[in-house]
């Protein structure tokens, strides 16, 4: 890669043998540096690193990065994504890189996406490192906070989904995958829906958070994949997760039923009232 200050962080937890992302990314042509991030509680240390190499292995102090997290509870549940993606922006700093990007252990491709007639797939990505390239130079072009690559779940619908038909809202959320800098940090909140509550939260106060459209990722059903968050999720169910976000953002989250044949109850947020739209005045016609 040209930018020879970034890496990848996968996060993990539980599944040293089945660290899908690792391998999905060298398949689509990524050459760079990749470490796995894994807390200090987890059983499995030993063995990521007999995988992985202790050079690609970075663990850290689940309990102290708790102590500086908004976990939004008080159930001293320690099962969760956000005290790992805290940890990131200490690893990324300690290790010297200045740009890097979170991913979860379990994608399965990384796809092109654009409108030709209707919204298709047209292929995988064969050349990581140049997409990548590209993403950060944008990135240290522009003030976003973090930017994110699209979910398969982003084009249901077509050409006529919200990632495409109403581009300019949908884009506002940021969620899976992150782009960051250890120069513009930021904390992720919540135990639960961490994502969507961090995003939600700095962006209704000003900050820029972006997914970018043109390439998704694909990964397994979180559920039914052994490991990682599935279990807290099978134990909770949705409703909790996403009442996190009723909670952190009462004025424009509730929660409803989403899908079409099997609905389930996830967040919905009413964009007119999330985050502010302002742009330059040099724009203005008279």
């Amino acid at each position: 890669m040209r930018n020879n200050d970034f890496c990848v962080f996968i996060l993990s937890h539980g599944r040293p043998n089945n660290v899908l992302t690792y391998e999905t990314l060298k398949k689509h042509g990524y050459t760079g540096k990749i470490i796995i991030i894994i807390d200090d509680l987890d059983k499995n240390q030993d063995k990521y690193i007999d995988n992985f190499g202790r050079d690609n292995v970075y663990i850290f102090d689940k309990f102290e990065i708790s102590k500086k997290t908004d976990n939004g509870d008080n159930f001293n549940d320690l099962r969760t994504t956000t005290h790992a993606r805290n940890a990131i922006f200490e690893a990324a700093e300690k290790l010297g890189y200045k740009y890097f990007i979170q991913l979860d252990d379990d994608y399965t491709s990384f796809r092109y996406r654009w409108v030709d007639e209707k919204y298709m797939t047209k292929g995988f990505i064969k050349n990581l490192d140049n997409f990548l390239d590209i993403l950060i130079d944008f990135y240290k072009q522009t003030p976003v906070k973090s930017i994110s690559i699209a979910q398969g779940g982003d084009f249901i619908g077509g050409e006529s989904c919200n990632m495409i038909s109403n581009y300019l809202r949908a884009s506002r959320k940021c969620m899976n995958s992150f782009i960051c800098s250890t120069e513009r940090p930021f904390k992720f909140v919540s135990r639960l829906n961490e994502d969507v509550n961090t995003y939600l939260t700095l962006g209704s106060i000003g900050h820029l958070f972006l997914t970018i459209p043109h390439i998704a990722l694909e990964q397994k059903q979180t559920q039914k994949n052994k490991g990682g968050m599935s279990e807290t999720y099978l134990d909770n169910g949705t409703f909790q997760k996403s009442f996190f976000t009723v909670m952190y953002c009462p004025s424009f989250a509730k929660v409803s039923l989403m899908g079409f044949k099997s609905k389930r109850l996830h967040h919905s947020i009413n964009w007119e009232n999330a985050v502010p739209c302002i742009i330059d005045e040099k724009y203005k016609k008279i």
